[in-house]
């Protein structure tokens, strides 16, 4: 977990080196553009809903209480499942941009021109794209959506918070690893790969997450950072580990 965090120290000079920037312009514009999206959303819903769940408390003492309280969670909770869809909307539309990011991260540290196993073109990256953020999608808000229920228990949304974070994190790594995977991996020897290397997704994803917390720059910066971060653990898993993640 923390060698896929390390990786972030590499990025801005990796970038910089290798004159990166040029290939992070439009998935920029398509992160900003995703996240106002979703942070209007948030701002617009978290009133209605938070209305709608206090409706559930029958009494007249502790009505603005728990309206407040209400609509404090409904607020945490649109923004946990934007944040989900931020990342794999904006992962997925990303793909055909951040594979050759990946493959010129991957040439640079071994040293090989032509290091993919399988070809590839901008509709196929794109696809694999949808394909895996997908299924990730899916899987994420299946996971998520009880562990936000949980939050609504005392001392116990201490411990789902954690847990609600480290799901995510997971997801998000996976993202990432997955642009440099698809030119070596089908899609379910990817899946295994991962799986077997949560703990390189899951360091990376943490990253991606506090990357996120940094007002505006965060959302600019996230994609270049990460992304550079989990090509170098990805490539280095690839030729230091065996592929076959059975």
């Amino acid at each position: 977990m923390f060698k896929g965090l390390q990786e972030y120290t590499e990025s801005l000079t990796l970038i910089s080196k290798l004159g990166l920037w040029k290939y992070f312009t439009i998935p920029i514009i398509i992160s900003v553009f995703i996240a106002t999206t979703i942070a209007i959303s948030a701002y617009g819903l978290s009133d209605n809903l938070g209305s709608w769940i206090s409706e559930i408390w029958g009494w007249d003492w502790g009505k603005s209480a728990f309206t407040t309280f209400s609509t404090i969670m409904s607020a945490i909770i649109i923004l946990a499942i934007g944040l989900i869809i931020f990342k794999h909307v904006v992962m997925a539309l990303s793909a055909p941009f951040m594979s050759p990011v990946s493959e010129k991260i991957e040439s640079h540290l071994t040293g090989r021109s032509n290091s993919t196993s399988r070809q590839t073109n901008f509709m196929s990256q794109l696809w694999r794209g949808i394909r895996i953020n997908g299924r990730n999608l899916i899987l994420e808000l299946l996971i998520t959506i009880p562990i936000l229920l949980l939050k609504l228990i005392p001392i116990v949304n201490i411990f789902s918070t954690a847990l609600l974070f480290l799901v995510q994190a997971y997801y998000a790594g996976f993202g990432n690893m997955d642009y440099t995977l698809e030119r070596h991996l089908t899609y379910r020897d990817s899946i295994k790969f991962v799986r077997k290397n949560r703990a390189v997704a899951v360091g990376n994803g943490i990253g991606f997450l506090l990357l996120l917390l940094v007002p505006f720059v965060g959302v600019l910066m996230v994609l270049p950072f990460s992304v550079t971060a989990a090509s170098v653990s990805t490539v280095r898993l690839l030729n230091n580990k065996p592929v076959d993640a059975r």
